[in-house]
């Protein structure tokens, strides 16, 4: 037996790089994955088709239940049911509550838990370093830990470093620590994991790097970019969130502008971003979902540098509910109808199209806003149940039955395809996403930031179909049409990867 047939450990092994990949895919390197929610569990998946040798590890029972059933509990993800159903029966997946246990058994460490914000908008790293602290306790020399949780830049030099090596009583060259930063979308996470962006790996030290350099590259079918070094790593995720959020904050910016030009700011983004340096997103009601609305503070919070053009973008996103609701409210008195004594129905409360999640919906701030205003509040999503976000719940098949003054269109589910405005009872829509076309219907459109195809939001340029998109508009009668020069759906206010 040569001497690095028994090393199990990827950092400082002495192994060569190629044996290395050897014992990592023959399943010789143990993993366990921290988290076994939306991005962990497909991450848990993916690692356990490459190396064999999965324990995940989840602090609610129900869910290892699920999974060491050979089901899973996320939906919505396609081929996610069958890989693990396929990982579990040959013994290459099993799942745990036992950290401590776990974290003993495995050479390779990864945290995919969310990082969220406490009350006064400072990341919160409990459930990281709870984490942490399951790893510590069976933390050996060669062990690999690997974060893809976003954290604020310089969590693994200040934070996860030291409290790794005070729990494990190991030093600091006695294991790697890198970031790898989750680049992931709920519907998409399997495609994404496996390949479809380049993948960011920094370490603490550069074994660290060199270690999760080899783990990506088989475990990703694409590019690993190794940076310079952990916290480089970690800016990298959240320069991606602040980016978009500051960008959907211009966007939010010009939309509310459409008003006073009297034109269609969809149009005239649209037709800017024919020159490749011009990629503005889309105006809508606000952003949603785990990461756009988070990461910003990552910094904010951290930085004695004011950040102001970040501070006001987020406040304009924030602010966008209030100013739908604002433009419903104006038009409605144009109609001599008082917001306080309307009924009105809310479509769309999860934060993206078919997507079961709605930390951060902007429609949860549209909701609660009718509400402190006086109107009676429905709503309508496939999804979730609006009665646990304030507001009554309304069947689509239901809707002729209903006699609302208003409908605000935040989020178009795909189900919402099947709704005949034609039958409906005349009201005022405020369309959040340029989502539905109500030509010929007795309804009074308001589009946020005006149409694609060239309206302005209350009807301006009435009958001229200037330019189209690509994207995919409900009718008056239910269907869809296809208007098309150039698709805006990967720039919209919507969340696109990143989702832990």
């Amino acid at each position: 037996m040569s001497p690095d047939d028994t090393i199990t450990g990827l950092y400082d092994s002495g192994a060569s790089p190629d044996r290395q990949r050897e014992l990592l895919t023959a399943g010789d390197v143990p993993v366990a994955v921290y988290g076994l929610g939306k991005m962990g569990l497909p991450l848990a998946g993916v690692y356990a088709e490459m190396t064999g040798n999965v324990t995940g590890v989840d602090i609610d029972p129900a869910v290892v239940e699920t999974i060491n059933s050979g089901t899973s509990h996320v939906v919505g993800e396609p081929g996610l049911e069958t890989l693990i159903a396929e990982q579990v029966e040959r013994g290459r997946l099993e799942a745990t509550t036992d950290g401590p246990t776990a974290a003993a058994n495995a050479a390779i460490h990864v945290i995919i838990v969310p990082t969220l914000l406490d009350d006064d908008g400072e990341p919160n790293l409990t459930t990281v370093e709870a984490v942490i602290d399951d790893i510590a306790a069976g933390l050996s020399p060669g062990d690999l830990v690997i974060a893809e949780s976003t954290l604020p830049p310089g969590t693994c030099r200040d934070v996860l470093e030291p409290h790794l090596v005070e729990k494990s009583g190991l030093e600091t060259d006695e294991f790697g620590l890198a970031f790898c930063p989750e680049r992931t979308s709920s519907g998409t996470a399997l495609r994404d994991i496996r390949g479809q962006y380049p993948k960011v790996v920094g370490g603490i030290d550069e074994e660290s790097t060199r270690a999760a350099t080899i783990v990506y590259d088989e475990l990703s079918d694409n590019d690993v970019h190794p940076v310079s070094d952990a916290t480089t790593a970690e800016s990298v995720k959240v320069f991606e969130g602040v980016y978009r959020d500051v960008n959907i904050g211009l966007a939010n910016e010009l939309g509310r502008l459409a008003d006073e030009l009297e034109i269609s700011v969809r149009e005239a983004i649209e037709t800017a971003n024919d020159l490749p340096m011009c990629q503005l997103h889309d105006p809508g009601p606000g952003v949603g979902g785990h990461c756009i609305p988070y990461y910003p503070h990552f910094l904010l919070s951290q930085m004695d540098e004011p950040m102001a053009l970040t501070r006001t973008a987020r406040q304009v996103n924030t602010e966008m509910p209030s100013i739908v609701v604002d433009r419903l409210e104006r038009q409605l008195a144009a109609t001599g109808t008082d917001l306080a004594n309307t009924s009105v129905v809310v479509l769309g409360i999860t934060y993206r199209p078919g997507v079961e999640e709605t930390r951060a919906s902007p429609a949860l701030d549209v909701i609660d806003e009718l509400a402190a205003r006086g109107a009676e509040v429905a709503g309508i999503d496939p999804l979730v149940d609006p009665a646990e976000y304030g507001a009554r719940p309304v069947e689509i098949g239901d809707l002729a039955d209903e006699a609302f003054d208003a409908a605000v269109i935040v989020t178009p589910q795909q189900a919402f395809e099947e709704i005949a405005w034609t039958d409906l009872e005349p009201m005022v829509v405020v369309d959040g996403r340029d989502a539905v076309d109500l030509s010929g219907t007795p309804h009074q459109v308001y589009t946020l930031g005006g149409t694609a195809s060239g309206r302005a939001p209350t009807g301006g340029n009435d009958g001229d179909e200037i330019g189209t998109t690509d994207d995919q508009s409900l009718t008056a009668d239910g269907g869809s049409t296809d208007r098309s020069i150039g698709s805006h759906t990967d720039r919209d206010t919507t969340e696109g990867a990143n989702d832990v």
